[in-house]
């Protein structure tokens, strides 16, 4: 069962999110928050899988919250804004959020976004994912991500590699001949050393390289 928080300042749409999400068998929203405090404060004292994070709120917004909780590795994050702009998703970035979705996704690719950051994965909207790979291909301004690569082993290079092509720990096993959970496990460490929040930071690093 994936543990959900929901984080967002609007009643009625943090009502639909947590309807949406409580109707997967697989999913269960245990808390609700209407800013980013008090979203910090519940999934310390909750510890859910996955936060669902608004970036527009009062008070700490969104993107101050994914910072403090994945700096302190309190929870994964998901963020879910109506404002479908680039200095939002780099800041969600650079913060360490594991995706970044738009409020228009239908909900069925909501639950699918939610699951798979969960288990591990990342999840960004089709345009911001185009808008990344071209800033990267144009060498605009990117989550600062420095280089350590000499530390990683072969196999990390490899996954490393993988993570850059978008594929999912299941894939990523699949090509390797491991298993999700080796495969988890080399993200991690991945990570780690190479001083990075989330495997999208990671994904964006290894496509510029």
């Amino acid at each position: 069962m994936t543990r959900v928080l929901v984080a967002d300042d609007h009643d009625a749409v943090r009502t639909g999110l947590v309807m949406i999400l409580g109707a997967a068998d697989d999913i269960e929203v245990v808390g609700e928050a209407g800013d980013g405090a008090t979203a910090v404060r519940r999934a310390r004292d909750l510890r859910p899988d996955v936060v669902l994070m608004d970036v527009r709120m009062p008070g700490t917004d969104g993107i101050a919250a994914t910072a403090e909780l994945v700096r302190d590795d309190v929870c994964r994050v998901l963020v879910l804004t109506t404002f479908d702009l680039d200095e939002y998703v780099f800041a969600a970035l650079r913060a360490g959020a594991a995706g970044f979705l738009l409020k228009s996704v239908d909900a069925d690719a909501l639950v699918d976004a939610v699951r798979g950051v969960a288990a591990g994965d990342g999840a960004l909207a089709p345009g911001v994912t185009r808008r990344v790979i071209e800033a990267v291909a144009a060498g605009a301004p990117e989550p600062d991500l420095p280089s350590g690569l000499a530390d990683l082993t072969g196999r990390e290079r490899e996954v490393f590699g993988l993570l850059g092509e978008g594929l999912s720990n299941a894939e990523i096993g699949g090509r390797l001949h491991l298993s999700e959970a080796t495969v988890k496990t080399h993200v991690s460490r991945v990570l780690t050393k190479l001083d990075l929040r989330s495997r999208t930071q990671a994904a964006v690093r290894a496509a510029r390289l």
